[in-house]
């Protein structure tokens, strides 16, 4: 079967010269990235003009097309969701940013934007011509059926897994030109030691999950924390519908607490979009692939789909909330430090869920440069800052000081709720400022 797509592997230089002067690129989103065809494009700078570049999330050390072109002579970037590495770029100028929330990215790509080229990475083949991909599902099927050129890049080092009834797989079949070539360790994503405000937010939340509850864990500190509280609880039989599956689940799987069992959607496996972690993390959704329900964003991000379960529990983190529970989850003033990502879809979520709570993790205060103490609960959310979720998604917010449940209260009461998990520090001025606005 393989022998007859053999006419399409070409090397990354040759597959490179599809991209033409003017075009938009795609080279996906989180720790999947096309790193033979980037090498292989930045190779054409001086070939091309006015080639833009689409990614996001990416944590890998660099990108070769921004590396080469810091005069953007030749390359754009623009990021749909800054990264470890993206943020580095954007200090410089060199990365710009999209706004989107991550559900409707593929109603984007199907109806409002153009893409010419896709870089698609996928994992090896099997004997019938079908690749996975790997650990980054993204709206890779959404996009590239809508690209005039579809190129699949073989990341030998990617797991193999296809998903349920073909739900995580491609055919050689769908791409113009394949490469293939040695690739450099899959990037990681680690965590530090959580601090002891991390603990007492976690064991705040731990406190509202109930047995089966089926979980969406974001990226940092309290959801780990979370993760690993729940790893040595006596809850049971949870589950996982996530945008990104990380060594958070793995914790639950090990601990034998990740049954999926009582999910009214994909039972008994774990649901995710992206894979990001360790190592380890990438070589259990290499070995067990029947875990594991893996589904484009379409299928994951849907609010409808979660909730047809019951008790899904969202657990996000957030930079600042206001009285009123409008949340600033992206960014520093007007510095973008991520985006909104998939964060509206899993609250949207967990509303629809019978039993379902959407939680705002959130540090009550913060140290700033100058060693001063600063609320990140504020009156509110400053001019320049981003409003990534509106008071009227917000459901749950957790600080170390306790879980404000915010849905169904008047404007008085929600600042109340919210004065009652500030910093203690703060709460006089928060509720003077509460006493004359909310009257």
């Amino acid at each position: 079967m393989l022998k007859d797509y053999m006419h399409k592997f070409v090397t990354p230089e040759v597959a490179a010269k599809a991209v033409q002067s003017g075009d938009w690129v795609d080279y996906g989103f989180g720790g999947g990235y096309p790193e033979l065809m980037d090498q292989a494009l930045a190779a054409r700078k001086d070939e091309l003009k006015d080639v833009k570049i689409r990614g996001g999330l990416v944590i890998r050390p660099r990108i070769e097309v921004i590396e080469c072109d810091p005069e953007q002579s030749t390359f754009s970037y623009y990021s749909w969701h800054i990264g470890d590495y993206e943020r580095k770029m954007q200090a410089k100028g060199l990365v710009q940013f999209m706004p989107m929330i991550l559900r409707q990215l593929p109603y984007l790509y199907r109806d409002h934007i153009r893409v010419d080229v896709a870089f698609v990475p996928v994992s090896a083949p099997d004997a019938d011509g079908y690749c996975g991909l790997g650990i980054s599902n993204y709206a890779w099927r959404t996009i590239f059926e809508n690209a005039r050129t579809v190129i699949f890049e073989i990341n030998e080092r990617y797991p193999k897994l296809h998903g349920v009834n073909g739900s995580h797989r491609v055919h050689l079949s769908e791409a113009d030109y394949i490469v293939e070539g040695e690739h450099e360790p899959l990037p990681l994503r680690t965590y530090k030691d959580p601090s002891d405000i991390d603990i007492a937010i976690a064991k705040n939340v731990v406190k509202e999950i109930p047995d089966g509850a089926v979980l969406s864990l974001g990226v940092g500190g309290v959801p780990f924390t979370v993760a690993k509280m729940l790893a040595e609880s006596d809850l049971k039989d949870l589950g996982c519908h996530t945008g990104t599956i990380s060594d958070a689940f793995l914790y639950l799987h090990k601990a034998g607490k990740l049954t999926n069992a009582r999910k009214e959607v994909c039972n008994g496996y774990s649901t995710w979009n992206l894979a990001m972690g360790s190592q380890e993390l990438y070589d259990w959704i290499e070995n067990e692939p029947e875990l594991f329900y893996p589904g484009d964003v379409d299928f994951v991000h849907s609010p409808e789909r979660m909730g047809q379960m019951s008790n899904f529990v969202g657990i996000m983190g957030g930079v600042q909330l206001d009285l009123m529970g409008q949340e600033n989850a992206e960014s520093g003033g007007k510095r973008q430090l991520s985006g909104t990502g998939g964060q509206l879809d899993f609250l949207e979520g967990a509303f629809r869920s019978k039993g379902g709570k959407g939680f705002i993790c959130m540090n009550s205060a913060r140290t700033a440069k100058d060693g001063s103490l600063v609320s990140n609960i504020v009156p509110f959310i400053p001019g320049g800052s981003v409003v990534s979720s509106p008071r009227s998604m917000n459901h749950y917010v957790a600080t170390e000081y306790g879980v404000a449940k915010l849905s169904g209260l008047s404007l008085r009461e929600r600042a109340e709720a919210m004065i009652s998990v500030a910093h203690p520090a703060f709460r006089e001025e928060l509720a003077q400022y509460a006493k004359e606005t909310f009257k």
